[in-house]
């Protein structure tokens, strides 16, 4: 079980049976608004309040990599596109939907929906 504290924390609760022990993951050092995992749940999209998209593997162990920064408009939430876990799909505020490469952070493609957009 993955969860994150307000402070920005990344933890892991690995529990067998009754028994469970709390580990730390990582220090996004921004409280976190969403985690996603990939299908295959071999990566982990960790997004910020202030808008920056980190990826966790958990089977790595290491550090959240921040893999893209909020330019002009904060991302407001993101989710792997299927199949597979190669692109990631996210949307900013401002209601800029944007395409991503998750190796190297490449935008590969954006539509403008001319509307801010909420997240309920």
């Amino acid at each position: 079980l993955y969860f994150s504290a307000q402070e920005g924390m990344l933890f892991f609760y690995d529990i067998k049976g009754l028994q469970y022990e709390m580990k730390i993951c990582a220090d996004i050092l921004q409280p976190i608004s969403s985690l996603v995992f990939s299908p295959d749940y071999t990566t982990l999209l960790v997004v910020t309040d202030q808008g920056t998209i980190y990826t966790y593997k958990p089977a790595h162990s290491g550090e959240a990599v921040k893999l893209l920064d909020a330019c002009s408009s904060c991302f407001l939430a993101a989710d792997f596109l299927t199949p597979g876990d190669k692109y990631c799909v996210s949307v900013t505020i401002s209601g800029e939907v944007q395409v991503w490469f998750l190796e190297d952070g490449t935008c590969l493609s954006k539509l403008n929906l001319d509307i801010e957009v909420q997240v309920n």
